[in-house]
């Protein structure tokens, strides 16, 4: 996953980096499968304090009914990649809708990335698929389109057959998950009151098992407001690739969020690329109107 297996900027390698990309940006180790009766249901003698759970359960709440907020983070495993992500989301029914712009800062996926004279890219979250805006390098080799469609039920093909689980976790990835990890930690605890970035928070700690997502030595940490919404994470782990380090910062809940297919002439599916079809002079296209931009996702008034 982290060559590029020789210069071969249209084939798995690339497309796969990209799908790697974006569920990176959104979530690294927070995005597996989280679940609050795993830990919180049975605690043994010498659990949390019920102001810790309650505190948290209450931001857990607070934030999921909030629906999207602006999110900016930072992000790195080991030598394998280093970026930073802008942009705002949208949550709801475990799915996650927007669009984030990715900067390459680092790391071998980003050297694969730079190969297709790319060192950004802009990745829109759709209920059913999310869409890569890759560079003119790929996308002469490409058709002469720039966009690439990732259906999350196709995802299966891709890293030989783990994709289906990158589908899940994409979907999957909404801002309380980590609040969720926290809830079945054993070790979780209230650090104290800090100031992030001039707001008064709340800062809880713990670490957290969660080895459907692959990582070991996993800590989370949430910093949250009088409001009880999100305002920090930091999560670090160890993982096959590296060490794992997020920062991520939250605000401007309930900004409205669009996220657009991009035009059907500009956009090629993984699927095309994956079998060869969607090479330059293909035909192949994303099931939507030609030169269209159709809206998806959530709209929600502002909390203030």
């Amino acid at each position: 996953m982290t060559g590029t297996g020789g210069r071969r900027p249209a084939g798995r390698v690339a497309l796969t980096v990209a799908a790697v990309i974006a569920l990176v940006a959104l979530c690294t180790g927070a995005c597996g499968p989280s679940d609050d009766t795993q830990g919180a249901g049975e605690r043994a003698a010498g659990s949390p304090p019920a102001a810790v759970l309650a505190g948290l359960r209450a931001a857990e709440r607070a934030t999921e009914q909030a629906r999207s907020a602006r999110v900016e983070s930072t992000t790195r495993i080991g030598s394998t990649i280093s970026l930073t992500a802008g942009g705002a989301l949208g949550w709801t029914d475990d799915r996650v809708t927007g669009t984030l712009t990715l900067t390459y800062t680092g790391g071998d996926l980003a050297d694969s990335m730079r190969q297709l004279g790319s060192a950004s890219m802009e990745a829109r979250y759709l209920p059913d698929a999310y869409y890569a805006r890759m560079g003119d390098a790929f996308a002469a080799q490409a058709g002469g389109r720039h966009w690439v469609r990732y259906a999350y039920d196709d995802l299966d093909d891709l890293a030989g057959g783990s994709g289906a689980e990158l589908g899940d976790q994409i979907r999957a990835a909404t801002p309380d998950r980590s609040l969720d990890l926290l809830l079945a930690s054993d070790d979780v605890r209230e650090v104290g009151a800090e100031r992030v970035r001039g707001r008064l928070t709340t800062h809880y700690s713990g670490t957290v098992q969660d080895a459907d997502a692959g990582v070991t030595g996993q800590t989370v940490e949430v910093w949250t407001d009088d409001r009880d919404l999100l305002v920090k994470k930091v999560e670090r782990a160890t993982t096959s690739d590296g060490e794992l380090t997020q920062t991520a910062y939250y605000r401007d809940y309930g900004v409205r969020v669009s996220a657009r297919k991009p035009p059907a002439d500009d956009t090629r599916d993984v699927t095309e690329l994956l079998d060869g079809t969607g090479g330059t002079g293909g035909t192949g296209g994303t099931g939507g109107t030609s030169g269209a931009a159709e809206t998806e996702g959530e709209s929600t008034p502002p909390l203030g």
